[in-house]
């Protein structure tokens, strides 16, 4: 029997429920607006927008142009005056609302981030349940964060499109909640669909939330330079987060610029292998799509058929597919490990990176395939894309100091422990590493010679939210450190003399002196 699409995932019909829950998202063509000047206005130029599901066409991105962005930009900074005039009771109070009525709608957003971004059922929810419970906690716990701290007015927001919730939509919320106005642009790439719902949501509340389509090229000036722009949150490359630093180095703002690193896991004198080998299958949560994906391994040569072994046998376990199908109407969708990367482009060029190792010199040791019961009849499979892994990958190799940010695995091996270490930083600067070894103090010191902003002992280290601090060293961050308090100080200020911990150009400040 073949499969079909679940019809609880069925896109027409979430489409036609966006329509009924959100209904000033459409203009009376049924096309996108963007939100500024307090209204939903303004369909722009639309640009087609393509599921990495299937390939179908499930609406156009509302794409704006500078002079339009900039009327965005006045309108935010004209309501920041009135904003920052309302008491904290009363923003928390219409957070509060935000949320309540976000928890409503968790299954309609759940299920558009699959079809937007390409999210498994699973990973849909925890994306925007991460966001609620996050912003609650800061709800929560608000008085004693904020003291007397004031808001810096228009903060503008830019992020990747793969944890539109948990990361843009999260970020905005505690920015309005210190008393901030924030402006956010939809990821050109995926997430608009769900980020529209959830800002009518917020506007709905009464809170002062801008939303804006617009290629990086048209709108970043004006969302990163303008005078009205007091602070700047960033999540994205290393090469469009490089122009925005050098951007703003003459301009005396705040910012945050998350962006990517080689996230390393070193092992050595390791005997643990069954847990090592959970943590690779859970590493390939979506599909390595994270910043905080761990896509080199730094192995003790003797450790490595161990090793390869471990690998292998957890890998080819994982489950690749369309995550909307079943066999039966009444039937539970599948336990993917993930489905497709976020489009075609990206499949293409995962596919050149690994093409150009192979033609400089290394060695693949794993190949999956993807099976074709996971798939439709005869359905657009181009953006999905099974596991690779390379050895001795040379390091004229492009993918040798690159993040793939999908599926492929590098595996180095070494023989001294300065080797490993050496190996471990070769991206100048990464948000997380871990390293495995049996011997517990040696691996604790030997992280502190990691550049990594956080290191995991025989365990994955993630991004972290509510209290939890995060940050980069070296080239993966810019700027001020967040999560708890920081996040709070990093959108507000205190005492005109007060240090904002950060990794700064020109700052000595690292995590360990916070």
């Amino acid at each position: 029997m073949p499969k079909i699409i679940s019809p609880q995932l069925e896109f027409s019909g979430l489409l036609q429920q966006v329509k009924q829950v959100t209904p000033e998202i459409f203009d009376p063509h049924g096309h996108y607006l963007n939100l500024l000047e307090g209204r939903w206005q303004e369909t722009g130029s639309p640009k087609e927008f393509i599921s990495p599901i299937d390939g179908s066409i499930i609406g156009s991105l509302p794409m704006l142009n500078r002079a339009t962005a900039l009327r965005a930009i006045q309108g935010a900074h004209r309501e920041a005056k009135e904003w920052s005039r309302v008491d904290l009771d009363e923003r928390k109070r219409r957070v509060q609302e935000c949320l309540d009525q976000l928890r409503a709608h968790v299954d309609l957003i759940g299920k558009l981030l699959m079809w937007e971004i390409g999210k498994t059922y699973k990973l849909g929810f925890t994306d925007i349940d991460r966001c609620i419970d996050g912003v609650q906690w800061y709800v929560d716990h608000i008085e004693e964060l904020l003291g007397s701290r004031e808001p810096l007015g228009v903060v503008s927001n830019i992020a990747s499109w793969n944890y539109p919730m948990s990361v843009l939509m999260h970020a905005v919320l505690v920015q309005v909640l210190c008393g901030n106005v924030a402006v956010a642009k939809t990821p050109s790439d995926g997430g608009f669909i769900s980020l529209s719902i959830a800002f009518a949501i917020a506007r709905r509340s009464g809170l002062p939330v801008t939303l804006v389509s617009g290629s990086g090229g048209e709108l970043s000036d004006i969302l990163v330079k303008d005078q009205a722009i007091a602070c700047l949150s960033f999540v994205g490359g290393r090469y469009n987060g490089r122009n925005i630093a050098d951007a703003l180095a003459s301009v005396h703002k705040r910012y945050m610029l998350e962006m990517e690193g080689v996230n390393t896991y070193g092992i050595w004198n390791f005997s643990d292998w069954n847990s090592l080998g959970e943590q690779l299958k859970k590493g390939y949560d979506y599909g390595k799509q994270r910043c905080t994906a761990y896509v080199r391994f730094v192995v003790e040569r003797p450790l490595f058929p161990q090793f390869l072994e471990t690998y292998w046998n957890s890998i080819r376990s994982l489950k690749i597919g369309n995550p909307t199908l079943v066999d039966r109407p009444e039937d539970k969708l599948p336990d993917l490990a993930f489905g497709p990367v976020i489009n075609r482009r990206q499949a293409e060029d995962l596919d050149r990176l690994y093409s150009n190792a192979l033609k400089t010199g290394a060695t693949p040791v794993y190949d999956g395939k993807l099976e074709d019961s996971l798939f439709l009849p005869d359905q657009d499979r181009s953006a999905y894309r099974a596991p690779r892994a390379l050895v001795n990958l040379p390091r004229q190799s492009e993918l040798y100091f690159k993040e793939p940010f999908g599926p492929i695995d590098s595996i180095v091996l070494v023989d001294r422990v300065e080797e490993l270490v050496g190996e471990m930083n070769i991206s100048n600067g990464a948000l997380v590493a871990a390293i495995a070894s049996d011997d517990v103090k040696w691996a604790q010191r030997t992280a502190r010679e990691v550049r990594a902003f956080k290191v995991g002992i025989n365990n994955l280290r993630s991004r972290g939210d509510r209290e939890e601090v995060f940050g980069g060293l070296g080239e993966s961050w810019k700027g001020a450190f967040v999560g708890g308090k920081l996040l709070v100080e990093a959108v507000t200020q205190g005492a005109p003399s007060e240090t904002v911990y950060g990794n700064y150009e020109d700052a000595t400040l690292l995590p360990e002196k916070i």
